[in-house]
């Protein structure tokens, strides 16, 4: 199996070499560390340092960046950047045009809709970032109230 390369240079003119990412298409830094089983979106890059687990999609346009870290079947939309050392968990859902804050620490199973921004060195957990459905109805369930006699 052959490797594709490609050279980057940023606004500085320090030249990268990114790995073209088998699955996908996407564009992987020296010393990332990207599953065999992970799919990454074309014109995606994962920079240097950076973990992708298994089973997870890092979607179209998504920049995860340095030292980042993205847990197991994880996924993250289009155009969503993951800052500098921000963790992941796994089973995370993450909508499209999020951004994601340096230090940022995203709990196992959390869904953030879309558009969402979390600050940097924040903390999201399952519990408080997941709408409730109710299983009989594809609709969010409605808060119950208790009436005062």
């Amino acid at each position: 199996m052959s490797r594709k390369f490609e050279s980057v240079e940023d606004d500085a003119g320090k030249v990268t070499r990114y790995l073209r990412h088998s699955n996908g298409g996407g564009l992987v830094g020296p010393g990332a560390d990207v599953a065999e089983s992970a799919r990454i979106g074309s014109m995606t890059y994962v920079e240097t340092g950076a973990r992708i687990g298994p089973g997870s999609r890092v979607g179209h346009g998504s920049w995860i960046d340095r030292e980042a870290h993205v847990g197991d079947r994880t996924v993250i939309g289009d155009g969503v950047y993951v800052g500098h050392g921000s963790v992941i968990g796994n089973r995370v859902h993450i909508g499209s045009h999020s951004r994601i804050g340096a230090g940022a620490t995203i709990g196992h199973g959390s869904h953030l809709h879309a558009d969402t921004t979390v600050p940097e060195r924040g903390r999201i957990t399952a519990k408080t970032s997941r709408l409730r459905h109710d299983a009989a109805e594809n609709r969010p369930r409605k808060p119950h109230r208790r009436l005062a006699a």
